[in-house]
């Protein structure tokens, strides 16, 4: 017995599954070759960790706040850290930053007007659709969104200076702060390169 699916239907289970075979934001790296990361066992947090700043900065609540440091603490954790409540024990604090821009997605998309009739065509003498008088229909599609970049550095209690910094940018959406699971996927995702050498696990 044959089946057939619904166009509609098929459209959509594509897009659902190009949606999960976009890959994750790589993170940008860089680091001070002079620092030797081999003796660094305890991590603390730095004390100004945790500020948002940008063209339209968001308001994050202390539990928010709360999150991200549990998914960098985890993070970490899984990577044989030991996460130590004072600085005075810390080999490195971690300290993270968020910046948010507002910015548009501008597409613009054109596709002629057919009108319909029956004319003459030289392939076709009669054809039910032409298009000599027809024109061309352009759609303009303008979605704001919020770009936000996530920062964390590693930084030296001695010398009070980051030797460690990972990068990643994506779209933010709504619901992202309130799922645990999405911002420690997203902490593994930018602690997955420390320390630098280190033979890479899966985010």
């Amino acid at each position: 017995m044959s089946r057939v699916l619904n166009l509609p239907i098929v459209a959509m289970i594509c897009l659902l599954l190009a949606a999960c075979a976009t890959p994750p934001p790589t993170p940008s790296v860089d680091f001070d070759v002079d620092h030797d990361f081999s003796g660094d066992i305890k991590i603390g947090f730095y004390a100004l960790s945790g500020g948002v700043t940008g063209s339209n900065p968001m308001e994050l609540t202390d539990f928010q706040k709360d999150r991200i440091d549990e998914a960098l603490r985890s993070a970490l954790d899984g990577k044989g850290y030991t996460l130590v409540d004072s600085t005075r024990d810390a080999d490195l604090l971690v300290s993270w930053h968020l910046n948010t821009v507002e910015k548009q997605d501008v597409r613009t998309t054109s596709s002629p007007n057919y009108s319909m009739g029956v004319g003459y065509s030289r392939y076709n003498r009669y054809a039910m659709y032409n298009c000599y008088n027809c024109m061309n229909s352009t759609d303009v599609r303008v979605t704001d969104y919020t770009q936000g970049t996530f920062i964390v550095d590693m930084v030296d209690p001695v010398k009070n200076r980051s030797v460690w910094r990972s990068v990643t940018q994506s779209k933010m959406k709504g619901e992202m702060l309130k799922d645990q699971a999405t911002i420690d996927s997203a902490a593994r995702l930018v602690l997955k390169d420390f320390p630098p050498g280190a033979v890479k696990t899966a985010p």
